[in-house]
């Protein structure tokens, strides 16, 4: 992370950072972090915050004794404290001279294509506008499969779409560890990570584990995703109007995870690739295969072996080769009916069968690989090539 350049800068605060012990919250707390982000205005820099806490915020207001267990509890929770929590964003950071914009988001707005790209347009009008974007799950009215999991994940989802430099997740714990250092006092926290392996996702463990410290699973597949398009991460905390400057000079209390990739996804690939519900599967053979992972080619229907599923011109399939291994996604140029009539065929018959002059299955333009891992990557160029 680099302070002179300036940056664009996703905010993650979870409700530990917001909230007083027994629910409501923390004036103090949040005081603290806009007098952050107020710092990090002033110094230049392009901010979004995604912030938890309307749940913990709202159900000391409902009378409930605790934070709500039911589906029912927790949106009604929600719906009070999201006022609440923006009303006490904006009354901090009136003193400022600045004005939060609220979004709330499900799932559902990320997997429809125009709403995906309405959502965009609109933070950037917002940014360009001078407002401070702030960002929540819209829990009251989400669902289990409309939801994000958790703030985390929609953090890095955020930071892809909007191409943003930098994604810092405040938390209550300093970093990731290689033991718990709540019971080992020889612990060593990891200060920069370049490559989240297995073994650094098993460290982060879940609640109540070994080495994990509730929600840091969450946060390490987080900053993978990020660092996937191409963001750079910070998980831990920190104190102060400073903290988030010092975080972006590297003096951090944290864990730093740094981006290697030259060339990050652009916003149509990351919804093909990550958000696009995949409307069927297409499997290639070996020909095909490596043209898509290796060569940069477009898939055409000679390479095509079987197709599943029911779908038209303009959505995603699944690409995967003939021993079940997803490749990666795409946009699909024709329909089911029309490729079991042209799979495996040249492309004049393609022509001449459909009347098409295009005969691309999946343009490259189109076209994503999610098949990654590095181990992997010469062991199936070698098997697809035989």
């Amino acid at each position: 992370m680099d302070a002179k350049k300036k940056h664009r800068i996703v905010v993650k605060i979870g409700s530990s950072s917001l909230t007083n012990p027994t629910g409501g919250l923390s004036r103090e707390k949040l005081e603290e972090h806009v007098a952050a982000l107020a710092a990090l205005r002033r110094a230049g820099h392009e901010v979004i915050l995604v912030s938890s806490g309307a749940v913990a915020a709202g159900f000391t207001s409902l009378g409930y004794p605790s934070r709500p267990v039911t589906l029912e509890g927790k949106q009604a929770a929600a719906a009070v404290g999201q006022g609440l929590l923006i009303q006490a964003y904006n009354e901090s950071l009136r003193s400022y001279g600045l004005m939060g914009a609220q979004i709330l988001l499900t799932r559902d707005d990320f997997s429809k294509r125009n709403r995906y790209h309405n959502a965009m347009g609109a933070l950037n009008e917002l940014l360009k506008r001078g407002m401070l974007p702030i960002i929540n799950e819209n829990d009251c009215v989400a669902v289990d499969e409309l939801t994000f999991g958790d703030n985390d994940m929609l953090s890095a989802l955020v930071a892809g779409f909007l191409r943003a430099d930098d994604l810092v997740i405040l938390t209550d714990t300093d970093g990731l560890y290689d033991a718990d250092p709540r019971s080992n006092p020889h612990a060593k926290k990891f200060t920069l990570i370049e490559e989240i392996t297995p073994e650094i996702e098993a460290l982060a463990g879940g609640s109540g584990s070994r080495v994990g410290t509730g929600g840091m699973r969450s946060k390490i597949h987080a900053a993978k995703l990020a660092l996937s398009l191409g963001i750079d991460v910070f998980v831990g905390t920190g104190t102060g109007a400073d903290k988030l400057l010092d975080i972006l000079t590297g003096k951090g209390a944290g864990t730093y995870f740094r981006n290697q990739m030259k060339a990050p996804l652009k916003a149509r690939k990351q919804w093909i690739a990550f958000h696009a519900e995949s409307s069927g599967r297409i499997e290639v053979d070996a020909g095909a295969a490596q043209a898509l992972l290796y060569e940069g080619k477009s898939l055409l229907p000679s390479g095509i072996t079987k197709v599943s599923g029911d779908f038209a011109p303009g959505q995603v399939v699944e690409v995967a080769d003939t021993v079940g291994r997803l490749l990666g996604k795409g946009e699909i140029n024709y329909s089911a009916e029309q490729l079991e009539q042209v799979k495996g065929e040249s492309t004049a018959v393609c022509r001449e069968r459909l009347g098409v002059h295009r005969v691309e299955a999946v343009h490259r333009d189109n076209w994503v690989t999610l098949w990654m891992e590095e181990d992997n990557k010469q062991e199936h160029k070698e098997e697809i090539m035989q």
